[in-house]
C-alpha cells in the first residue's frame, strides 16, 4: 500500500493544482505499488511492445494469442521471437514492425545488454540504452521505469490516457509542469490518472 506520508504529499499537491484533481486522488485513496509482474526486464519489454498503440483488450488478445501459439509447441512466448517465427507471430496479429523489435528485444537480451544493473541507473540514462533497441521508444522506456523498475518519478509524457486525464482535471493542457509539482513522485500521479481512467463510467 503507498505510504501514508506519500499519500497525503499527492493530497496537499493536487490541493494547489485543481479541486477536481484532489478529489480523484481522495476518491481512489491510497493504491497499492504491485511488485514487479516480469521476471526480467525483457519480458516486461515484450509485453509492452505488443501493448504499443492498442487498446488494453486488444493487446491482451493479441498476447493470449501468442501464449496459446508458445504452448501449442511447449515453449513460452519468448521461445517465437527468433527468426523464422514472423508467420506464426503475424497471424497472432502481431505487426511486422513489432515481430522486428521483439526480435531486437531477445537479441539485446542474449548480447548482456538488458542486465541488473540498468536497476542502477538513472532513468534518463537507463532510457537511452533502451531506446536503442529496435522499437523501444520513449514511451516504453518510461512503462518499463515504472513498472519494472519502480520509479517513483517519471511522469510518461508519451502516455495518451495519463495526459488526458491530467488535462481535464487540472484544467491544463502543460501537464509537463502540473507533473513537476509532484516530483518525487510523478509515477505516482501517473498511476492514479490510470485507475481515474480505469474507474471512469462508460457513456451509454
Amino acid at each position: 500500500m503507498l505510504d501514508a506520508d506519500i499519500y497525503e504529499r499527492m493530497l496537499r499537491t493536487a490541493a494547489t493544482v485543481a479541486e477536481p484533481l484532489r478529489a480523484t486522488i481522495a476518491a481512489i485513496g491510497p493504491i497499492e505499488i504491485a511488485p514487479p509482474a516480469h521476471a526480467s526486464l525483457a519480458e516486461r519489454l515484450f509485453v509492452e511492445v505488443v501493448n504499443q498503440q492498442l487498446s488494453t483488450k486488444a493487446a491482451l488478445s493479441i498476447w493470449t494469442r501468442i501464449e496459446a501459439a508458445a504452448a501449442a509447441q511447449d515453449g513460452t512466448p519468448r521461445d517465437l521471437f527468433i527468426p523464422g517465427t514472423e508467420v506464426l507471430l503475424r497471424s497472432c496479429g502481431v505487426s511486422a514492425n513489432k515481430v522486428r523489435a521483439l526480435h531486437a528485444i531477445r537479441g539485446a537480451e542474449e548480447a548482456g545488454l538488458l542486465g541488473p544493473e540498468l536497476a542502477t541507473y538513472p532513468h534518463a540514462e537507463r532510457s537511452a540504452v533502451l531506446c536503442r533497441i529496435r522499437g523501444v521508444g520513449p514511451w516504453t522506456a518510461d512503462m518499463a521505469g515504472i513498472f519494472h523498475f519502480l520509479d517513483p518519478d517519471i511522469w510518461p509524457v508519451g502516455d495518451v490516457a495519463a495526459v488526458g486525464v491530467l488535462r481535464r482535471l487540472a484544467g491544463t493542457e502543460d501537464t509537463v509542469a502540473v507533473a513537476a509539482q509532484f516530483a518525487p513522485y510523478r509515477s505516482i500521479l501517473a498511476r492514479y490518472m490510470w485507475r481515474s481512467r480505469d474507474a471512469a463510467p462508460v457513456a451509454a
